[in-house]
């Protein structure tokens, strides 16, 4: 069954495989990225592939901004009945270094944002009877990371409204559960290596079972599991996504 799914962060990294693959499995797929240009063209490169799909600039931080995004995903595509928050930022600062408007705008980004995102969009599951919620929270908020605590925090935050909505939601169709990536090779990821911020890839594979670091697609399969109708009976699930990496 085709449903319209939006994917914030859609544009590039875990964001961009999540939204390849709902669009390849026919979803309608509203593409939300902070860079309106490349998120239009990720739409675009899913529609010359066949599939269906809507490129739209949006800053999660910003409830104006969110509103205004959703209502043009509704308008071209129709009611939105599945979400992937992949949407964030990812600062590296020592604990005595962050500022308050550091600490605030981490918090906005990854927590608040996904917040307003995600009350824009339950009311068409709920009118629907039917949801799927998945948040991309992190393995820094099970474990903590050193020079990462406002981002850990935020996190976290995630992870506790992850399950919350899961208890809430739950009797109305909706389910909503969260996927806390580890070692991920994504432009982030990268960024953050060449800023001398994150070791090198072979030193992260190192530390991981299965020898290698994650794909974007490794998150994106279990992503779009989780929207299917098949995990209808998976909600509030913190669903590792790791390697077989301690946590």
């Amino acid at each position: 069954m085709s449903r319209v799914a939006v994917v914030t962060g859609g544009a590039s990294g875990i964001g961009l495989a999540t939204a390849r693959r709902l669009a390849a499995q026919g979803d309608r797929v509203g593409i939300l990225d902070l860079d309106g240009a490349a998120a239009e063209a990720a739409a675009a490169d899913i529609r010359a592939a066949g599939g269906t799909a809507l490129g739209v600039a949006v800053d999660v931080s910003d409830r104006a901004s969110v509103d205004a995004a959703i209502d043009k995903v509704r308008a071209e595509l129709g009611p939105v009945l599945v979400i992937v928050t992949s949407a964030g930022v990812a600062p590296f600062e020592r604990f005595l270094d962050i500022s308050p408007e550091s600490w605030q705008r981490t918090i906005d980004v990854n927590l608040t944002g996904t917040f307003h995102c995600l009350q824009a969009v339950v009311p068409d599951m709920l009118a629907a009877g039917w949801g799927r919620i998945v948040t991309i929270s992190s393995s820094s908020a099970q474990q903590g990371a050193p020079r990462m605590a406002h981002y850990s925090a935020s996190k976290g935050g995630v992870i506790a409204l992850t399950r919350s909505l899961a208890r809430e939601l739950g009797p109305m169709g909706i389910t909503v559960n969260t996927i806390p990536p580890s070692m991920i090779d994504t432009p982030m990821s990268r960024a953050s290596q060449e800023a001398g911020d994150l070791p090198d890839t072979e030193l992260l594979a190192a530390r991981i079972p299965v020898g290698r670091v994650g794909t974007p697609d490794d998150i994106a399969a279990a992503a779009v599991f989780l929207c299917s109708d098949e995990a209808g009976y998976i909600s509030g699930q913190t669903f590792g996504v790791n390697g077989g990496a301690v946590v």
